[in-house]
């Protein structure tokens, strides 16, 4: 509330301090009412002209906003601001920033600026020449210069910074070249030390598992030229030595396995061949260890094929009986006139005559 008019009410006292606080109203009024979010209502003019980003209307320069005006950035010392207005012509918003390095207003958003070169030499305009003015080139700009001026003072303390560093580590090096010296060769020791302990562990291992020459990065290389042709033909003989070592292989094994059938072969033609004589299986006893165990063994192989021979017999002639059984059992469980058909004791002794006489067929 303004206060104007020197109204003071009746509960007013000193104690409260002015009359917008005592109203609870800021001192700029309604403008004030987006102040909490950093938002002033101020009177803004268009510097040019534009066309509006939705409506495409010309908007012409010098044309006054109830703009929101807020602070977005900083240029070094300077505050950017940015103004944002509503169109008169639609409801779109667009948004006039100030460009402090350049010294102009620039158009952010929702508008287009309508750039119209002004040549004053053709409207009969002062123009200013360089020759005039005696510096060669355009006039110089004055924030240009004091920018570059900052620029190389701050370039300078950086630099000048970094070589007084670089001088005291320069100093704090070469202060005693002897004992400079002294420790490099030290370090060269060391790692030589400890590069041939590493060496001679590698050469033992190498003699213990019979590793050959050393390795050179020279030979991991794939070779090429002549070198390249004599590897093809090693690697090419070497495959046929083993294709010939395997067959080789592979004709012992068929030969092997040849001998042992026909051996297998010629004791069961010698197992089967009739006896003439008691003289002549006398002397075939007598011919050693080996014709007796293979006739035992020829003998244990028949009573074992009688047994299993007579075990499937049993096994069948079961089965046989068993079939029979189920066979009758089925029957009788179908026969519909056999409960009208004598007592139950008498067809129950039919049942067992029947069975016994399909077990004993």
């Amino acid at each position: 509330m303004q206060g104007f008019n020197k109204y003071y009410p009746p509960d007013w006292e000193p104690d409260r301090g002015s009359l917008n606080k005592f109203h609870g109203k800021h001192a700029l009024g309604d403008r004030a009412r987006k102040l909490d979010k950093g938002i002033l209502i101020v009177r803004f003019e268009l510097p040019f002209n534009i066309w509006c980003g939705s409506c495409e209307n010309h908007i012409g320069q010098g044309v006054r906003y109830n703009a929101e005006k807020s602070k977005v950035g900083m240029y070094y010392s300077t505050p950017i601001l940015n103004f944002r207005c509503k169109c008169h012509l639609c409801s779109n918003w667009f948004e006039i920033r100030t460009d402090p390095q350049n010294t102009r207003y620039v158009v952010h958003s929702g508008a287009r600026q309508q750039n119209s070169e002004w040549d004053p030499a053709e409207n009969g305009g002062v123009v200013l020449s360089a020759s005039a003015s005696g510096v060669d080139g355009p006039p110089p700009d004055p924030f240009a210069q004091l920018e570059k001026t900052q620029t190389q003072k701050t370039v300078a303390v950086t630099a000048a910074n970094q070589l007084a560093q670089l001088e005291d580590l320069q100093e704090a090096r070469w202060k005693d070249p002897y004992e400079l010296s002294k420790a490099l060769r030290g370090s060269f020791r060391k790692e030589k030390k400890l590069r041939v302990e590493s060496e001679g562990k590698a050469e033992g291992i190498r003699k213990k598992f019979g590793l050959g020459e050393k390795v050179t990065v020279a030979d991991l290389k794939t070779p090429v030229g002549e070198r390249r042709v004599e590897e093809d033909l090693e690697w090419a003989s070497a495959r046929e030595e083993m294709g010939r070592r395997r067959e080789e292989r592979l004709g012992e094994k068929k030969r092997k396995l040849v001998g042992l059938i026909g051996w297998k072969e010629r004791e069961r033609d010698k197992s089967h061949r009739p006896s003439t004589s008691t003289s002549t299986s006398t002397s075939k006893s007598k011919a050693g260890p080996t014709s007796s165990s293979l006739a035992v063994t020829h003998t244990r192989l028949t009573s074992l094929k009688s047994k299993a021979k007579k075990l499937l017999s049993s096994h069948s002639s079961a089965a046989q009986s068993l079939k029979s059984t189920l066979l009758l059992n089925t029957a009788l469980k179908q026969d519909v006139f056999g409960s009208s058909s004598g007592s139950g004791v008498g067809r129950e002794k039919d049942k067992r005559r029947e069975i016994g006489i399909a077990r004993k067929s």
